[in-house]
């Protein structure tokens, strides 16, 4: 056994963005994969912005059953749910949601779906909605009235901001009112691929300026590829930026991509570019490659506890510090 994939066995492996669609083929299915992969803990989204709250209500029940049946998987909500999952051999499963929607503007639903399970929101899915400017509209209008005060209510709560998929200006604002850390849950690098989803060079800094972690995303469209060392240089520019502690895995993988491409082909407002090439290539980095990844920033000269953050110690550390 190399040192390489020694290292990978005993780190905490965390993928912070699993799609959990059960009518695409990505639900409980995959998770004896994500297992054998030597993943320790997976977030779920099972609701969003095309679900109102008795719809996402009814989808995060069926989710929690659905991983609670699993003989191989744990349902958490602390992180130390999660490590009692790994001593046990079990795949710690955690919820989030893509978008607000879910709300109805009614803040004081959002200690409900905490009280549910949701650990983290991004409060804005590609375009704008109550709460602020997406990614895929025209205007960015930053943050709105409301929220601002979404912002603070997640902070109270001890539910992580997560800015993937929202506006540029909006993001920023996220991360100036907010009073714990902002994260980007899954996304690539604009200065390597850019796209209207990746992250901006002003925008990693004041994520990391503001406590929080960027997850590096598996989807070769964001990637632009989908091999090891390109999965590498997105991460890498994070850590040459703003250092190691503020980058980790949110691979957001999808094991059959045809209900993707549908998806998108349906609903082109909600995913411009199409015709541009701004989703190819429809392809992702898969958890089989993780140890592959550890191994490359080995040869590359990260230290192990480097390693070790990357892979899932520094979600960790923001989860432990924010949520209660």
């Amino acid at each position: 056994m190399t040192h390489a994939t020694s290292l990978y066995h005993d780190s905490l492996v965390w993928d912070m963005v699993f799609i959990y669609e059960p009518e695409m083929g990505n639900a409980t299915n995959l998770f004896d994969r994500y297992r054998e992969a030597g993943v320790h803990f997976i977030s779920v989204h099972p609701a969003g912005d095309r679900h109102n709250t008795g719809e996402a209500v009814h989808r995060i029940a069926r989710a929690r059953t659905q991983i609670k049946e699993h003989p191989r998987a744990m349902l958490v909500e602390s992180v130390d749910d999660i490590l009692a999952a790994k001593s046990e051999g079990k795949l710690a499963v955690g919820l989030h949601l893509e978008g607000f929607r879910p709300l109805e503007r009614d803040l004081n639903l959002v200690e409900l779906f905490y009280q549910l399970g949701v650990r983290f929101v991004h409060p804005i899915f590609n375009l704008v909605n109550s709460y602020g400017g997406g990614c895929a509209d025209r205007i960015d209008i930053g943050l709105t009235q409301l929220g601002v005060k979404l912002v603070h209510e997640m902070n109270r709560v001890g539910m992580l901001v997560d800015g993937s998929h929202a506006g540029y200006r909006a993001t920023l604002d996220m991360m100036e009112v907010s009073h714990a850390p902002v994260i980007f849950s899954h996304l690539g690098c604009y200065a390597i691929r850019p796209h209207i989803r990746n992250v901006r060079d002003d925008q990693i800094r004041a994520c990391a300026k503001n406590g929080g972690v960027i997850g590096i995303t598996g989807g070769g469209f964001y990637l632009g590829a989908i091999d090891t060392e390109t999965y590498f240089r997105h991460l890498d520019h994070v850590v040459q930026m703003v250092g190691p502690a503020h980058v980790g895995v949110g691979l957001d993988y999808l094991a059959d991509v045809a209900p993707l491409q549908a998806f998108i082909e349906a609903r082109p407002d909600e995913w411009p570019g199409k015709a541009q090439g701004a989703w190819e290539p429809m392809a992702f980095f898969s958890p089989e490659q993780l140890p592959e990844l550890a191994n490359l920033m080995v040869k590359q000269g990260y230290a192990d506890d480097i390693v070790r953050g990357i892979l899932g110690g520094n979600w960790m550390r923001i989860c432990r510090q924010t949520w209660k």
